[in-house]
């Protein structure tokens, strides 16, 4: 048997409960992983209220990083001992996890298991963003949303070394200094971003806009672009964007609106390796240094989940079983 976090029913964070599983099987193509950490993400809290259609009972968590204690038939790639993270997997709130072989990121040496279970989803999500979304180029301007949170300080320094102005929003003086650690040009309040945006510019707009916040900011996203500058609408931490007049796009001066998603920049294990190994090649050189805001006992997942809706935290939040 071994300690899994499990929810019931649909609810709040205190559906969250620790119980005894059993240890699962890796099928064909599959390994079975001992987490060493868990990453807790906004989708872990949509799925566990019931947004999303999980099916209950239900073991949250689709990110982690561990050791591979078994391999399924057919696997070549990975043999027991070999460290390994992903961002595809499932019920990840756990001692043990099962992950298709396919979806596993082999993990440097040097790269510890924190950092590890850090960078796959807010990273691959950051690496996307900047290269396929919207492949900045150096001496452009981008305005992102949360630049404090897990994936905003890892967008900053991405953006930082492709040569981009950033300007980013933050709600506290705390978050702001985080935000300028990571390389932050300009740190703003949200309240009336889009006017200090356009005085930032002289009044031309960013090139893009980065907005994992959603409803309460994409008004002003839109407002802060410049003319046939993109927004890449990637989340919504303050809930969904409802539907809205496409004319806006023409009067705002010909404007685009992208909303991308992980799973579709993550198509072949060829485009899984491309981005991770970037992203752990920019840990090791030192280039790149993902903040791992706060770590949690498993049983405390609850607690986890709370914080991070409440805002109350910063960078990566763990799970360690």
């Amino acid at each position: 048997m071994a300690k899994a976090i499990v929810a019931a029913a649909p609810g709040g964070p205190e559906v969250l409960q620790l119980q005894d599983v059993e240890v699962p099987q890796p099928g064909p193509g599959q390994l079975l992983v001992k987490v060493a950490a868990a990453g807790v993400n906004f989708i872990d809290t949509y799925e566990r209220s019931g947004v999303y259609d999980v099916g209950f009972p239900y073991t949250p968590g689709a990110e982690a990083a561990g050791t591979v204690e078994a391999v399924g038939d057919g696997v070549e790639e990975f043999t027991a001992g070999d460290r390994v993270a992903f961002a595809e997997g499932a019920r990840t709130y756990a001692e043990y996890t099962v992950v298709s072989a396919e979806a596993a990121l082999p993990v440097p040496e040097a790269v510890d298991n924190d950092v590890a279970a850090a960078i796959p989803l807010q990273g691959m999500t950051a690496h996307y963003l900047v290269n396929s979304s919207f492949k900045v180029q150096p001496g452009q301007t981008v305005l992102t949303h949360a630049g404090a949170g897990g994936v905003g300080l890892i967008l900053t320094q991405l953006l930082k070394a492709k040569g981009a102005r950033v300007i980013t929003t933050v709600s506290t003086d705390e978050k702001e200094e985080l935000a300028r650690s990571a390389g932050a040009d300009e740190v703003l309040r949200y309240d009336g971003f889009e006017r200090q945006v356009r005085e930032l510019t002289g009044g031309t707009g960013v090139d893009v806009v980065y907005d994992g916040v959603g409803k309460n900011t994409f008004d002003g996203s839109l407002a802060s672009l410049r003319t046939r500058g993109m927004l890449v609408l990637f989340g919504g931490a303050s809930g969904q964007v409802p539907p809205f007049d496409l004319q806006r796009l023409n009067q705002g001066g010909s404007l685009f609106v992208t909303r991308p998603k992980l799973k579709d920049h993550l198509l072949s294990p060829q485009e899984r390796r491309w981005r991770s190994s970037e992203l752990f090649d920019a840990v090791v050189s030192g280039q790149l240094n993902p903040r791992v805001g706060r770590k949690y006992p498993l049983a405390e997942a609850a607690q986890a989940h709370e914080d991070l809706q409440a805002r109350r935290t910063t960078g990566k939040l763990l799970l360690v079983p």
